[in-house]
């Protein structure tokens, strides 16, 4: 089998996967789309590859900060101190062991409300506040996802255009 066709497959079962660690982060979703459109380019080497991969590229970067952008912006809109985002991580992660699928998300999500009010003292005021960044965080989740989908099209229309239409 042709090395270009192996590197083809390989790159399309990693772009698979980067698109599942845009929703489930403990995968690195949009830095594994970027590293396998710049190896399957670089490998390829043809017009295809780069163009297609370059345009790629591009949209998991814009999906990677708009995503980090979207996040950050509201956490510090609701004032939440880095303090209860590390909280929110650390029980995010042991929920992922308690509750397989969701516990990553609810287990952050009970972390950040937990913090949240133990700081403001408030139910509500911490229901709000951590409801707001779950919100930023999910859009956030969500655009990552939209641009690593759009990249890994870029990809399969240069896989069309390397191999079919040249």
């Amino acid at each position: 089998m042709d090395i270009q066709i192996i590197v083809t497959i390989i790159a399309g079962l990693l772009l698979a996967v980067s698109a599942l660690g845009t929703i489930y982060p403990v995968l690195p979703g949009s830095i594994l789309a970027i590293g396998t459109l710049l190896g399957w380019a670089w490998i390829l080497g043809s017009s295809a590859s780069w163009t297609m991969g370059i345009i790629g590229m591009a949209f998991a970067a814009i999906g990677w900060s708009a995503s980090a952008v979207l996040t950050g912006r509201n956490l510090k809109k609701q004032q939440i101190p880095s303090r209860s985002i590390i909280v929110a991580v650390i029980c995010g992660i042991v929920g992922m062991f308690l509750i397989p699928v969701v516990g990553l998300f609810v287990g952050f999500g009970a972390g950040l409300l937990g913090m949240e009010f133990a700081r403001r003292k408030d139910f509500g005021a911490a229901l709000r506040s951590s409801g707001s960044a779950l919100r930023a965080t999910g859009l956030g989740i969500l655009v990552e996802f939209g641009m690593v989908a759009l990249a890994s099209s870029m990809w399969a229309i240069g896989v069309l255009w390397h191999f079919f239409w040249r």
